[in-house]
């Protein structure tokens, strides 16, 4: 499918300024930036559509380089478009720039995109598990207000740089070769600021921390990141901003612990209701539920219940809880009780292979192995 007009995408005439491309390309970020499309795959599309028009057209040599071949000259997959032969200097730039840092059109400025940012977010189980709209606060460099990001005084523009006319960089002939170097004049920038502003000092950036909502999904988990477009630092001379990434923390739970979708907890059990059998309540992380305890229920059993886990972010399904029994044995006994007990052992008293058939196994089992060293 043929690329739409880039100055079409973004609204904006041929002779229009940067910095009013700028203007335009923020209006149009904020309409159909993800956060605000809810998933909507072809709202998503046209949003890459925008950033990429607005990289193409915020470079000077890359605009330069459209306007005069459209969007085969700025398509890397292709060799730039102006048809002619190479000249000679060209052929050497393709097989030396990368060692060099050209390569043909290689010694044009390029302003850096901004850096990514990380900002972690600790959360309880239960937030992660419902999902929660929080509020964080990022320590970044946006883009200076006073001077639209430009470092310049109000104004005034910076001036292109007359050692490397724009290009950041100049070349250096040593005999057959030509080596390009970093323009010492502008240390890059391809312009130079002559009257700087003064909120900023010249760097078209200034310190802030920004107050941002964040929408966490249901389900989320230790170790899953949260990409907010453009939420990072902002770039150089206008350049887009880096991405911030939210990364999750879940701290440990008092009572659950958490495997994939699934929830695990223990449950202490009265051996008197592991004999016989009974209902429970057990915690789940919407209220208590009762659990049925089957009669001759030993220590370690696990009890599934099912739908009582986490929601999967990705998938939707819903994982279970289950529940590890730990039989507890009883304290600070009465002389009654201790009776009481000690009437129960006497009443099984040489039966243990039809009470207690685990004990009886094991100390058959110890009687066999001492035999077998004496014999």
């Amino acid at each position: 499918m043929s690329k739409r007009d880039y100055y079409e995408v973004l609204g904006v005439g041929k002779n229009t300024e940067a910095r009013d491309i700028k203007k335009a390309y923020k209006k149009l970020a904020m309409k159909y930036h993800p956060d605000r499309t809810q998933g909507d795959k072809a709202l998503e599309e046209k949003f890459k559509e925008i950033q990429e028009a607005y990289e193409i057209l915020t470079d000077a040599q890359k605009r330069a380089a459209y306007d005069q071949y459209g969007h085969a000259g700025v398509d890397p997959n292709r060799g730039g478009g102006g048809g002619g032969g190479a000249e000679f200097g060209d052929i050497f730039g393709d097989v030396f720039g990368d060692i060099f840092g050209g390569g043909r059109g290689g010694g044009r400025s390029r302003a850096r995109q901004g850096s990514d940012l990380r900002y972690n977010l600790e959360m309880s189980l239960e937030d992660a598990v419902r999902g929660k709209e929080v509020e964080i606060r990022v320590p970044t460099l946006v883009e200076c207000d006073t001077c639209d990001g430009s470092g310049a005084k109000k104004g005034s523009t910076p001036t292109t740089c007359p050692t490397c006319k724009g290009n950041g960089q100049v070349q250096m002939r040593q005999g057959f070769f030509a080596v390009q170097q970093t323009c010492p004049s502008c240390s890059g920038k391809g312009k130079i600021i002559s009257d700087p502003c003064s909120p900023c000092r010249g760097q078209g950036r200034v310190e802030k921390t920004k107050t941002l909502s964040v929408k966490v999904p249901a389900g989320v988990d230790t170790g899953d990141r949260i990409r907010l477009s453009s939420e990072g630092e902002a770039g150089e001379a206008g350049a887009p901003a880096g991405d911030l990434y939210v990364q999750v923390n879940v701290r440990d739970h008092e009572i659950f612990t958490r495997d994939a979708n699934n929830l695990f907890c223990e449950v202490p059990l009265g051996f008197t209701t592991a004999a016989l059998g009974g209902e429970i309540q057990v915690p789940t992380l919407d209220g208590k539920v009762k659990l049925k305890i089957t009669p001759e229920t030993q220590t370690g059993k696990m009890f599934r219940l099912r739908g009582k886990g986490v929601k999967s972010v990705r998938s939707g399904s819903v994982g279970d809880l289950i529940c590890k029994v730990v039989i507890e044995t009883p304290v600070n006994l009465s002389s009654k009780q201790r009776d009481l007990l000690q009437e129960f052992e006497v009443s099984i008293n040489g039966q243990a292979a039809k009470h207690r058939p685990k004990e009886k196994g094991f100390f058959d089992g110890v009687k066999k192995f001492f035999d077998d060293l004496t014999k």
